[in-house]
């Protein structure tokens, strides 16, 4: 069922792209996700905030330190919400752009560090609330259609750009 699903969302966005007159060639059907490296250290005081729908009761941000684009063409990252109570978590996710996925890799318990997500799957970013943050992610710099936006530079300097700067754009 999910590999059908990211079929289809990947089908969907070489359909938009056609519709656009862009190019793009059907995603390859036999990737591979590496193994996910360890949660990296993070740190909440210089986080990139996401402007996220007003109706979440969370705040989120992305630790740009933590940002890597590994070689299965997922872009992994740390991403803390904080709540207006003061509650603090962090999500080692990751982004695949082909299909408009995301997935939790791991989650940081304050006081006892990182714990790996049992059976973590690949999410749609269109999946409800739950996944407004990682739409947010890839439609704000991580991803420039279906393929990473360039280095990690360039996602770092378009998450902290306004939509007007994006992707290169001269205001």
């Amino acid at each position: 069922m999910q590999a059908a699903r990211r079929a289809a969302c990947a089908w969907l966005a070489v359909a938009a792209c056609a519709a656009s007159g862009q190019a793009l060639a059907p995603p390859p059907t036999d990737w591979q996700e590496l193994d996910t490296p360890p949660p990296p250290a993070f740190h909440t005081d210089s986080l990139i905030p996401l402007e996220t729908p007003r109706q979440l009761s969370l705040r989120f941000g992305v630790d740009a330190d933590t940002l890597r684009i590994d070689r299965d063409g997922v872009v992994r990252m740390v991403v803390v919400a904080s709540s207006s109570g003061g509650a603090v978590n962090a999500m080692y996710e990751g982004i695949r752009c082909l299909t408009g996925e995301y997935k939790i890799h791991a989650r940081h318990v304050p006081g006892s560090g990182w714990n790996t997500v049992k059976d973590a799957q690949w999410r749609s970013v269109f999946d409800g609330a739950l996944g407004s943050h990682a739409l947010v992610l890839a439609r704000s710099g991580v991803c420039r259609e279906t393929v990473v936006n360039g280095s990690v530079q360039d996602i770092v300097r378009d998450l902290k750009g306004s939509s007007a700067t994006r992707f290169g754009a001269q205001p």
